[in-house]
């Protein structure tokens, strides 16, 4: 994937944590057009656990594009609020994500969005900023957690509260394994700490960690099978990442579905790794 046009974050640089986050309210990210081709789409397909018979995955002669994979052609959106220093990049986790599907990602092409700070939330210890991308074919909403932004005075905002789960339907084994977080980071998102074992344990992990993303895609991905439905027929998926996972990590998925929509967690034991889970295919 390339970045072809636009003018990227570059106009909305400041000197990093001289204003409260609060005054990042509205303000524009720029915006970018990204191209990709077949290659991506099935790397992206193959990385987030797609099997080889999946042929409408992973083939291009007849491929159907995850609309998960547009998250990774939005990842500058989030990635530029950060380089424009509105909070400490190495202390910033990804806290929620949802995303809004308008219209099928086509096997290649190229697609123009545009990046803004829709809300920021004051936790007292930390901030939290609404990162919204706006596209044709998605919108896309990251909640970053920034640890010692906060304290402004700020309206706290909503509530991480847990998508009620009345009657398990089903439950599915979600298996990661030891390469993905090396095969995703391929699609876009190269941080240290999903690959170099020094970066991960900076952070407290013992181990490199997966892509947030990546689990939600690769739990989205068993979610559908599951539930009899095809995973490019997503048209709308949100959850809170709570926990993180270590490639190799074999997770549990329990759903509640009704029809095509689906509430759903993720686990490893005791642990939530994805929370407040919803999801939408086709028409359901």
């Amino acid at each position: 994937m390339a970045a072809v046009d636009g003018t990227g974050p570059g106009t909305v640089r400041e000197d990093p944590l001289t204003e409260n986050a609060d005054a990042w309210v509205g303000r524009s990210l720029g915006e970018r057009t990204v191209a990709w081709t077949e290659r991506d789409a099935v790397l992206y397909a193959l990385a987030v656990g797609a099997k080889a018979t999946e042929l409408d995955l992973v083939y291009e002669d007849r491929l159907r594009t995850l609309p998960t994979f547009g998250l990774t052609l939005a990842q500058w959106g989030p990635d530029a609020l950060g380089e424009a220093g509105a909070f400490d990049t190495s202390r910033g986790l990804h806290g929620a994500q949802r995303l809004e599907v308008l219209a099928p990602l086509p096997p290649r092409g190229e697609l123009t969005m545009s990046a803004c700070v829709e809300a920021v939330w004051d936790k007292g210890s930390a901030a939290v900023f609404e990162v919204r991308v706006d596209s044709e074919c998605f919108v896309a909403h990251w909640s970053i957690f920034a640890p010692g932004a906060g304290g402004f005075g700020g309206e706290r905002g909503p509530g991480g509260s847990r998508v009620p789960m009345r009657d398990a339907t089903h439950t599915l084994p979600v298996e990661t394994f030891a390469e993905q977080a090396a095969l995703y980071r391929l699609c876009g998102d190269r941080h240290a700490i999903h690959i170099d074992p020094d970066a991960a344990r900076a952070i407290g992990g013992e181990r490199p960690i997966l892509h947030g993303l990546c689990t939600m895609a690769a739990s989205l991905l068993v979610l559908a099978r599951g539930i009899g439905a095809h995973p490019a027929d997503l048209r709308a998926a949100s959850c809170r990442f709570t926990s993180p996972v270590v490639p190799g990590d074999v997770l549990e998925l329990t759903a509640d579905t009704s029809g095509a929509t689906a509430a759903f967690e993720v686990g490893m034991g005791a642990a939530i790794v994805l929370g407040s889970g919803l999801a939408r295919f086709g028409d359901g």
